[in-house]
């Protein structure tokens, strides 16, 4: 028994020995083809340990990214979801925020929100994070965005890979296919064991944007490896393109042995594409492609990873000398360039910059955004909306602002291939600004009733009068605000007192604020008003104060100043002397000097800020000739009491 139970404790050592070694052996050649971008034939191994019951953070890790990086974000969520519930102290943030825009592409938009917060926490200086926080109400603007373009059917699409259109100046799309020719089709390529992508053209039947039958184009551009991505010149003559590194029938590999991507020009000659050329900014190290020319011809706009890029690829430009030598590659900077993914640009004929990205927050995976020209470069980006954008891959956006007409790929449901190429027709203009507003309803602080012909003022930080509206017949008032910026909204009407709340707008892109006011019956509605009468008191405003030797208008002294403007916007007869008073410290002569500046500074205030007339508003310096206390010069008084002097009153004359 005891010689049994040690042969089977032996033969069960052996057996798990064996299993872990071939494991082992197994992961190894996975990682292998992992390693070199053969994702399809890792995955296919990774699988089978995974179905044998092995399991470990680095094994769920290579099989959701060999999904996530063929745009299968429906699988990768699998795979990832198994790695963060099982492994989560050895997970990485940068997978946290792949689980989340694979959770978007299933629609989990809660779920990708609160692993987006967990993001946040383990990463909140990465501007992937910074977007998620500042923009939670996302999906909100991409429903206002959304609706802005009308799908049309294409049926030039192959049961392959069809991307990456653009235009060239004879009416025709050119886009990259790996459909091949005949039986002529190319390798098959190990990332996604797809055939390598050749250069197509179709022409465009006008009005509708539909394509007849595509033929390769002619000329050296197609070889047997990538080609995708043009751009082409005004005039025809020149295209820049996307291709993998070969250049004169040589195969270019960097340090690692991977091929990677280099952006080629090319010259028409007698309808032929000849003399093609590798730009001097490519390297062997890292990828240069998607090219795209600004309007003049003067700019290309690229995506890369090269060494000062922040994320998987960024955005850059380069000039182009009249030569057609190059500048030195710019990037274009944090307000377009995140830690994720920005790719495939496309510059239209106004300079709006419309781009792939999965770094700013969409609807998952890759987004299509749009960023409009500025003197510095180029705006926030804006979330295109639906139905251009959806929860899979969206890219390769072009569009001709004349017509209307455009075109995109993605890899969405229900087409014929693994990418397809959609047609659209532009609706309605985007949304390209901060829009924000105010409303709000005035009624009476004590009998509820909604006030019609309430005056509503919106003035900016400093109290300068920016608009002005009478509420309608619903006591509705309206404004248009400016993001990050604060506002101070007053309302007043005649026998209510003035009433004013600081209103600061943010930075959601569309956003409503609503901000109603209630005004109290009293101002100076049943009070007699009589010549020698102090203004302030009767309104129960607070003194206006000054500071120490100073004569400029502070803060506090500037909202009552504002109540005093009201009343006199409200009772157009009304004329006030304003008093100005030091305390008794200093010189008998220098204080009357300085009450003389701070009678005019008040007078400035209320004549500019207020627009009333100089004729209503007189004004006199009195020194420390009338002190409201025993702080006379032989008096030591505290500083609160020496305030108490440093006034000014606004008396009735008439």
């Amino acid at each position: 028994m005891i010689i049994r139970k040690y042969a089977t404790l032996l033969f069960l050592s052996i057996l798990v020995s064996g299993t872990i070694f071939s494991q082992d052996k197994q992961l190894a050649k996975a990682d292998e083809n992992f390693n070199r971008f053969a994702f399809v034939d890792a995955r296919k191994i990774y699988q089978k340990v995974a179905e044998s019951g092995y399991s470990s953070a680095d094994l769920f890790k290579k099989l959701g990214d060999s999904y996530y990086f063929n745009a299968e974000l429906d699988q990768a969520v699998t795979w990832y979801e198994k790695l963060i519930n099982m492994y989560m102290e050895e997970v990485s943030s940068e997978y946290i925020f792949r689980y989340s825009q694979c959770l978007k592409n299933v629609k989990r938009y809660d779920d990708a929100d609160k692993m987006m917060e967990k993001f946040n926490q383990l990463s909140a200086d990465d501007q992937r994070a910074e977007f998620f926080m500042n923009t939670r109400d996302y999906l909100n603007f991409i429903e206002l965005q959304s609706g802005k373009f009308r799908l049309l059917k294409l049926t030039t699409n192959s049961k392959y890979s069809d991307y990456a259109p653009s235009f060239n100046n004879q009416g025709k799309l050119v886009f990259a296919s790996s459909r091949g020719v005949g039986t002529m089709s190319k390798t098959v390529h190990e990332w996604n064991e797809m055939p390598f992508l050749d250069l197509f053209s179709s022409e465009i039947i006008k009005g509708n944007g539909i394509l007849k039958t595509p033929t390769k184009i002619k000329g050296k551009i197609n070889t047997k490896f990538h080609e995708s991505s043009t751009s082409f010149s005004k005039d025809g003559a020149t295209v820049y393109f996307t291709r993998n590194n070969y250049t004169k029938k040589r195969l270019g590999k960097n340090a690692e042995g991977n091929i990677l991507l280099k952006i080629y020009r090319a010259k028409l000659v007698e309808d032929t594409w000849k003399e093609i050329e590798e730009l001097p900014f490519n390297s062997d190290e890292y990828s240069v492609a998607h090219p795209t020319l600004s309007a003049d011809g003067k700019k290309l706009y690229f995506a890369s990873d090269m060494p000062d890029s922040r994320g998987l690829s960024d955005l850059y430009v380069i000039d182009i000398n009249d030569d057609g030598t190059f500048g030195q590659p710019k990037n274009l900077g944090d307000q377009i360039n995140t830690e994720g993914r920005e790719t495939f640009p496309y510059i239209s004929d106004s300079g709006r910059l419309y781009f792939a990205s999965d770094g700013h927050i969409g609807l998952g995976g890759l987004d299509i955004f749009v960023a409009v020209p500025e003197e510095n470069g180029f705006s926030i980006p804006y979330n295109v909306g639906k139905p251009v954008n959806g929860s899979t891959d969206d890219f390769t956006f072009v569009l001709n602002e004349d017509t209307k007409i455009g075109y995109f790929a993605s890899n969405r449901a229900g087409g014929k291939g693994n990418d397809d190429i959609y047609s659209f027709k532009q609706t309605d203009d985007l949304i390209t600004e901060c829009r924000q507003y105010v409303t709000g309803v005035i009624t009476d602080a004590a009998s509820k009733n909604k006030l019609t012909a309430a005056e509503v003022i919106l003035m900016d930080e400093n109290n300068n009068e920016l608009h002005r509206t009478i509420t309608d017949a619903s006591g509705m008032y309206k404004f248009d605000l400016e993001c990050d910026t604060s506002y101070l909204v007053r309302a007043t009407k005649i026998e209510y007192k003035p009433t004013e709340v600081i209103l600061t707008a943010n930075n959601v892109l569309e956003y409503k604020h609503d901000l109603a006011l209630k005004l109290t019956k009293g101002g100076l509605a049943g009070i007699e008003v009589k010549p020698g009468d102090d203004l302030a008191k009767l309104l129960g405003l607070q003194t206006i104060y000054f500071d120490l030797n100073a004569s400029f208008i502070r803060p506090d002294a500037e909202v009552e100043l504002q109540k005093i403007i009201a009343a006199l916007q409200q009772y157009p007869e009304l004329k006030i002397d304003v008093r100005s008073h030091t305390d008794s410290r200093a010189g008998d002569e220098y204080n009357m000097n300085l009450s003389e500046r701070r009678a005019k500074s008040t007078m400035e205030y209320i004549t500019e800020k207020g627009k009333i007339d100089i004729s209503r508003v007189t004004g006199k310096g009195y020194g420390e000739t009338a002190l409201v206390n025993k702080c006379a010069n032989a008096i030591d008084c505290s500083n609160e009491e020496h305030q108490l002097n440093r006034r000014s009153e606004f008396i009735v004359i008439k």
